[in-house]
């Protein structure tokens, strides 16, 4: 049997999302998240800037420099990643907040919850914008079967067999393929993409989801051609269907 400390009990590891863009905070996160924010002082965050800016948004009436913040990214020494739980051994509550969307979703934050689950912690996540099941909502696609994966190669050639492959589950698999890419190179994965699939597959594009200038449209690729939407440096999630 397993035996958890009573710091351990009253503490928990809250996942906390964050809004996709410049959206009202109201517009897409309960209540309740400002509440559990207001009970935490240590964060574990993508980036401190854009972390302190969201907590100090969602509410006013924190003090930002009374919080202790650990940054876990690709600069982060993973050996060390299992000292910022540590706030929870001594009966503290600790947030993940990630750079956009639901935390542990394509982000660092889910090797920080794996190390929680063989401790045994109190892991909470919160209600909040995922891109992923948004567009997916919006797509008109298959939802009963679907896979992210997350970014494609940046090699052309391994980019183009990848897109090939996702193609090939669609049809032999009546699955859902979605995928995301550095907003600098959108235009270029779309390009791919019409060069590469069928005429009659599906693909939607999703761009700055939940913001103001919200696009999601669905259209086969023949008919995508000429009538691309502006995607340069914008957030896109993008999905692949029969």
């Amino acid at each position: 049997m397993i035996e958890i400390s009573d710091h351990k009990k009253s503490a928990h590891l809250y996942l906390i999302p964050v809004t996709l863009g410049e959206t009202d905070i109201e517009k897409v996160l309960p209540t309740f998240n400002k509440e559990i924010i207001r009970n935490i002082k240590y964060f574990i965050v993508e980036n401190l800037r854009s972390a302190r800016r969201f907590l100090k948004k969602t509410e006013p009436s924190i003090d930002i420099d009374s919080l202790v913040f650990y940054e876990l990214n690709k600069h982060t020494d993973f050996k060390q990643i299992h000292t910022y739980l540590t706030p929870i051994d001594k009966g503290f509550n600790v947030g993940i907040i990630s750079e956009a969307g639901c935390p542990a979703i394509a982000d660092p934050g889910a090797d920080i919850v794996a190390i929680a689950q063989t401790r045994n912690y109190n892991i909470v996540p919160l209600i909040g914008p995922s891109s992923i099941l948004l567009s997916l909502m919006a797509s008109g696609f298959n939802g009963q079967s679907f896979a992210f994966n997350g970014y494609l190669p940046i090699d052309n050639n391994e980019r183009i067999k990848k897109i090939k492959l996702l193609e090939q589950r669609i049809y032999s698999e009546h699955q859902t393929q979605l995928f995301i890419e550095t907003p600098y190179r959108n235009i270029k994965l779309v390009d791919d993409i019409i060069r590469t699939c069928k005429p009659s597959t599906k693909l939607c594009i999703a761009i700055n989801i939940t913001c103001n200038d919200e696009f999601i449209k669905t259209l086969s690729i023949k008919d995508w051609k000429g009538r691309l939407p502006d995607m340069n440096k914008k957030n896109c999630i993008f999905l692949l269907y029969k």
